[in-house]
């Protein structure tokens, strides 16, 4: 951890509300708050039916429960807050809340079951009584009753609205999510039918299925995942983590808390992952806070099954359909990625009739636990990765190019044989630029994969202890040995790089499909003084 000296007394600190998911506890017990209540009130006053996709652990619940109070009038709640001035308190709408955050469902019997739960839930805090024998009699008339017993028309909100589905995404479950998503679409096609009784509705979860598959009875909801406006709405800002967490920066170098966790786009300000933050100031420590506490392995392993060349992870294309293009039977890579929170916004492109999206790693948190998690299904063995990650860095901190050399072989020599036959990206140069990229990036290193120039594209440009490391990498049964180090030098990679005066270290790096290892690593430095 790098720690940068205060020379000022510590500001009090406050409670860490890390877990905490309601309102008022994080009010009444005095956590630190960073304060959405005018956004809520926004969009209450422009509009009807939301909905909002944002990763997991990103204070979606939170949220929910924010407006939940809000609605209920709990004016207390919201002393000091931007909604104390901007809400009608007189006026305590009927709530009808449901969740699907809480365990995990694999069955059509059990997901009925969470249901009905639910829906009891609702009539024991509201003292009313259904009497339909259907779920999606029982929600309607819940929310009728609602409206008739306060005279006021009712909030409806859904927390984790996927959650049945994404717990049965796999390709070996995935009769069991279309089943999740028959009685879910039946359940949220209420909504719709019951307008003339709803005042607000909301839902939120990780993933925005398309409208076909799930909402094909529910329209009418207005997506603002990729407004502008609400790309904070979830989340912390860097002015939150400046002024509002102020107290927990004493002893923490700001720069590496924006480097680590700050990065999550949604076309508008950027955000921390707020569990990212918590835990680091908990802490003290700068660790994949997020990343531990849940990577589902399934996604690790449709990118390995997809043949991902992992550099190009670095900077990614994607229309914006294609990114709410989320079902179950097709489930882009792109918009796996970017869903979940792997890939982020880093910018967008006007197209007649579309728009562009450039989508990139959101911090040094994510792309380098991603690329680790790459290594340990590369070669099947995480306790290897665990000891030659470590390795590489002392190696390139003594500049022991023949070290490197040898731990890469024994690399490329732990893979099963079976994995290459099984992968067609081991027959090109771009599987093994994977294997390589990955390392340095699982490493936190400062790397630039196919660094363009007017004399073409390296492959990747490294920036460590004050030095620079251009690569190439040539498979020899492609092109003939010796030609990886001759590219560099014919193509004059180095020419960007010599204004920084740093030593250049120009590395070409071989391959041979054929015994599947390195062949050639040649390295030519050119002496800055």
């Amino acid at each position: 951890m790098t720690v940068t000296p205060s020379s000022s007394k510590p500001l009090a600190r406050r409670k860490l509300p890390i877990g905490v998911q309601t309102f008022r506890e994080i009010r009444e017990d005095d956590c630190y708050y960073v304060d959405k209540t005018g956004m809520a009130v926004d969009l209450v006053n422009a509009g009807k039916y939301y909905f909002l996709s944002r990763p997991r652990r990103f204070g979606k619940s939170l949220l929910i429960d924010t407006l939940k109070d809000l609605f209920e009038g709990q004016r207390e709640l919201f002393t000091g807050l931007a909604a104390e001035t901007r809400w009608d308190w007189g006026k305590k709408y009927p709530v009808i809340r449901i969740s699907f955050g809480g365990g995990v469902v694999h069955m059509r019997e059990a997901l009925d079951a969470k249901i009905s739960e639910q829906l009891d839930i609702n009539q024991d805090t509201l003292g009313l009584t259904t009497t339909q024998p259907t779920l999606q009699g029982r929600f309607s008339e819940l929310i009728r009753l609602a409206h008739a017993q306060t005279g006021l028309r009712v909030a409806v909100l859904v927390d984790e609205y996927d959650k049945p589905m994404l717990d049965n995404i796999t390709e070996s479950r995935s009769e069991a999510a279309r089943e999740m998503r028959n009685g879910l679409r039946n359940l949220y096609s209420v909504i719709k039918d019951s307008d003339a009784h709803i005042k607000f509705a909301m839902l939120t979860g990780v993933s925005k299925f398309s409208k076909v598959s799930l909402f094909s009875g529910l329209n009418n909801l207005k997506d603002i995942t990729l407004d502008p406006r609400y790309s904070a709405i979830c989340g912390y800002t860097d002015a939150d983590i400046d002024t509002v967490f102020a107290a927990e920066l004493f002893d923490l170098d700001r720069a590496q808390i924006r480097h680590w966790y700050n990065g999550y786009n949604w076309l508008g300000t950027s955000v921390y992952n707020p569990f990212d933050a918590l835990l680091l100031f908990d802490s003290r420590e700068f660790r994949a806070h997020w990343f531990e506490t849940g990577t589902p392995d399934f996604l690790v392993a449709l990118l390995m099954q997809r043949h991902t060349f992992t550099p190009d992870l670095e900077r990614v294309m994607a229309l914006e359909t294609l990114l709410s293009s989320f079902d179950i039977d097709f489930i882009p890579t792109e918009a796996l990625l970017f869903q979940a929170g792997y890939l982020t916004i880093d910018s967008e492109r006007r197209l007649p009739g579309m728009t562009q999206f450039t989508l990139r790693f959101p911090n040094m948190e994510v792309r380098s636990s991603l690329n680790g998690a790459m290594l340990e299904r590369f070669s099947h063995d995480p306790a290897r990765h665990g000891r030659l990650a470590p390795q590489l860095y002392d190696l390139l901190l003594a500049n022991d190019f023949d070290g490197m050399k040898a731990l890469f072989t024994a690399f490329y020599a732990s893979i099963p044989n079976e994995w290459f036959t099984n992968n067609k990206i081991a027959t090109y140069e771009g599987y093994y630029a994977s294997v390589f990229y990955s390392y340095f990036a699982a490493l936190g290193l400062d790397i630039t994969p196919e660094r363009s120039s007017n004399a073409g594209r390296l492959d990747m440009a490294l920036r460590f202890n004050g030095q620079i490391y251009l690569f190439e990498f040539k498979v020899v049964e492609l092109e003939p040995e010796g030609r990886a180090l001759q590219q560099i030098k014919d193509r004059g990679y180095a020419l960007p790089y010599l204004a920084a005066g740093q030593h250049i270290h120009q590395i070409g790096v071989e391959f041979s499909k054929t015994s599947r290892s390195v062949v050639g690593f040649d390295v030519e430095t050119i002496l800055i003084t």
